[in-house]
C-alpha cells in the first residue's frame, strides 16, 4: 500500500475530523471524485473506538485507557522481556509465546513450538491470574512477529474471553497515553481448560494428507519464502502450492489492522475465499497465528494455524519443498 505525504494525510485527518465519517456521495457532481476518495480512505487507519462487547476479536486504545483501573480487566504484553521493561501499558504482565509450547529439544524437532495439552495450559492459564471473570487485552507491536495475535488465536480456541489491542503498543505510544517500567507480577486464579477444540491446528501428518484440499499461506517474508534461511531452518523453499502472504501487510502505517475491505482484498487478490479451507504457516507458528485469527475475524472461518510450520517441516527431508 503505498502511503501519501504527511501533508495530504494531514489534510484527511482534519477532514475526518470536522465532517466525520467520509462517504461517497451519490450525486453525479462528486462521482469524478470518487476514485480519489477511495484511495484517500485506503490510507486511513482503522481506529473505530472498538469496545469489550461491540468486536469478537479487538478493542481500541481509547477504550483500554478509559479501563485501566478496572479489576476486571487483565492487560498481557506478549512482546519479548527486554521491550516490556523499557516501557509497557501500565498494569500489563509479560507473558512470552514460549511459555504456552512444547520447547524441548530444538527447533525443527517434532511437535517443536506447538501448543501445549489442556492440563499444562491450565496450570499456565491460572498461574497467570487468568479466570472466568476477566477480560483479556493482549498486545505487541507492529515490527514484531505478531505475538499478539497468536496468543489471542491461543486464548479464544481454549475458551478465554480475549480481545486483541488494536493498534498495539505502537498507537498506545503516538497517542501519547501512559507508560510504565513498574513489573507487574500475576495474581493466581483457578482455570481449567474443558477442551482443546479440533479446528484450531492441523499437525503435518494431516497437511500432507490434505495437501490438494487447502489453500496454504505462507505468512513469512518473501525472502523467506523463496529460500533464505534466518532463522536455522533446515532448507530453504516453502511448502508446495502455497500462497506467499507476509503478515505484516494486514497492518496500516500506525500499528492498526487494516479495515475489513482492505483486507478481503488482500486475501481476494492472493486468490484465497471465504469458502476455502486454509491452513496457515510461518517459522515456528506466530505469525501464521496472527493470520489465522485475522482471516477468521473477517469472516475465514475454516482456518487452521500449522503451528509446527516451515521448522518441522523442512526439518523433515521426506517433506518435498519449493523455490
Amino acid at each position: 500500500m503505498k502511503i501519501r505525504s504527511k501533508k495530504a494525510i494531514l489534510i484527511v485527518s482534519s477532514l475526518l475530523i470536522t465532517s466525520g465519517l467520509v462517504v461517497g456521495c451519490a450525486d453525479k457532481k462528486n462521482e469524478q471524485n470518487t476514485n480519489t476518495t477511495n484511495k484517500e480512505q485506503s490510507v486511513q487507519t482503522t481506529k473505530e473506538d472498538y469496545t469489550y462487547e461491540n468486536n469478537d476479536y479487538f478493542t481500541s486504545v481509547d477504550w483500554l485507557n478509559k479501563n485501566l483501573k478496572n479489576k476486571d480487566i487483565l492487560i498481557i504484553d506478549a512482546r519479548s522481556e527486554d521491550d516490556y521493561n523499557k516501557g509497557h501499558i501500565p498494569g500489563a504482565i509479560n507473558v512470552a509465546w514460549q511459555s504456552f509450547c512444547k520447547m524441548e529439544g530444538k527447533a525443527g524437532d517434532k511437535d517443536w513450538g506447538t501448543l501445549l495439552d489442556k492440563e499444562q495450559l491450565s496450570k499456565i492459564y491460572s498461574d497467570l491470574g487468568i479466570d472466568k471473570n476477566k477480560k483479556v487485552v493482549v498486545y505487541a507491536q507492529k515490527n514484531g512477529w505478531g505475538e499478539d495475535g497468536r496468543l489471542a488465536w491461543m486464548f479464544k480456541e481454549t475458551g478465554v474471553d480475549v480481545r486483541m489491542l488494536n493498534g498495539g503498543m505502537d498507537l498506545w505510544k503516538s497517542n501519547g497515553e501512559e507508560i510504565s517500567k513498574e513489573k507487574v507480577d500475576p495474581k493466581k486464579s483457578e482455570y481449567v481448560i474443558k477442551e482443546l477444540k479440533n479446528d484450531i491446528n492441523i499437525d503435518t501428518k494431516t497437511l500432507k494428507e490434505k495437501m490438494n484440499d487447502v489453500k496454504i499461506i505462507d505468512t513469512r517474508e518473501k525472502d523467506e519464502y523463496d529460500g533464505a534461511t534466518k532463522f536455522g531452518e533446515a532448507r530453504g523453499g516453502h511448502i508446495p502450492k502455497s500462497i506467499n502472504i507476509p503478515f505484516n501487510e494486514v497492518y496500516n502505517e500506525d500499528g492498526t489492522i487494516k479495515s475489513k475491505a482492505d483486507l478481503e482484498k488482500l486475501f481476494k487478490d492472493a486468490g484465497i475465499n471465504k469458502d476455502d479451507e486454509i491452513v496457515t504457516y510461518c517459522t515456528s507458528g506466530i505469525r501464521s497465528g496472527h493470520m489465522a485469527l485475522i482471516l477468521k475475524s473477517i469472516g475465514y472461518d475454516n482456518v487452521k494455524n500449522y503451528d509446527a510450520s516451515y521448522y518441522e517441516w523442512a526439518g523433515d527431508k521426506t517433506n518435498p519443498v519449493e523455490k
